[in-house]
């Protein structure tokens, strides 16, 4: 399996709706976000599947290693191989890639957010750098571009955070800010112990509205010239946005079972999206 298959079998295998925005990205631009996905997912796997935290830290600081030797020309991991060319085709900022597993380290390290400027800490690193990596990958010729895809990445965190309340909770994290259960008047032990409630389902209406607001917000600041150019990001929005309003029909029950999309609707998602681009 040379590099670029093993990136693509990581992105395939993964069922993400990401792997939708690609397919309609030119050959070397879809090996580029292929392989910047699969680094990704490589970092998050070792903080999700890794029980001992110390076992965790380690494996992370290996990657902080094999990150600089993708940036020395050297690498010894499959992601590593296939991102090295990539980081000097597309002018990849290393410390945007570090920030990345900056972020995945603050899992092992705190699992409670107090508001929602510490949880937008998390969400910029994890994904706001991510959508600025992915901006330089799709292209543009307008640097608001810039702030448009850091805006996207958060509203997909944002969602993705929605998405995965229950099995968060089930690892021993709640992303969603105490401050926000305080208004709502929602306990941690509800969320753990999977009560929905009136009072949980108008918090998570707060957090798809504030999501939304996200989405709008980015699709504002994307210039007219650099939409073709960023419609991989447009694909995944509308993808997302879609789930968004799957979550918000069914109640919000995302305490006991994680909502998604089925392949053939997010294919005809994407597709559409595409075109209108």
């Amino acid at each position: 399996m040379t590099p670029d298959e093993y990136c693509q079998q990581k992105a395939a295998a993964s069922g993400s709706s990401f792997y939708y925005s690609f397919l309609f990205l030119p050959p070397e631009r879809r090996r580029a976000i292929t392989a910047l996905y699969a680094f990704c997912r490589e970092v998050d796997d070792v903080v999700d599947e890794t029980l001992d935290p110390q076992l965790a830290q380690t494996k992370l600081a290996w990657w902080r290693k094999e990150l600089a030797a993708v940036y020395d020309g050297a690498p010894q991991h499959p992601v590593g191989k296939a991102l090295q060319p990539m980081v000097q085709q597309f002018k990849l900022p290393q410390e945007h890639l570090s920030e990345v597993i900056d972020g995945m380290e603050m899992d092992l390290t705190q699992s409670r957010y107090l508001d929602f400027k510490g949880l937008s800490l998390y969400c910029h690193r994890v994904a706001g750098v991510v959508g600025l990596l992915a901006a330089e990958i799709f292209g543009y010729s307008n640097r608001q571009t810039q702030k448009y895809a850091h805006e996207l990445g958060l509203a997909f965190q944002l969602t993705n955070i929605i998405r995965d309340v229950g099995e968060d909770a089930g690892r021993g994290r709640i992303y969603l800010p105490v401050e926000e259960l305080q208004r709502f008047n929602v306990t941690a032990r509800e969320i753990t112990d999977r009560k929905h409630s009136d009072n949980f389902r108008a918090l998570m209406e707060f957090q798809i509205d504030r999501a939304e607001q996200h989405y709008e917000q980015a699709m504002a600041l994307l210039p007219k010239e650099d939409r073709k150019s960023q419609r991989a990001g447009l694909v995944m929005a509308a993808i997302y946005r879609t789930l968004l309003r799957e979550i918000r029909a069914d109640g919000c029950q995302v305490l006991t079972h994680r909502t998604s999309l089925g392949p053939i609707r997010k294919l005809w998602i994407a597709w559409r999206t595409a075109v209108r681009a």
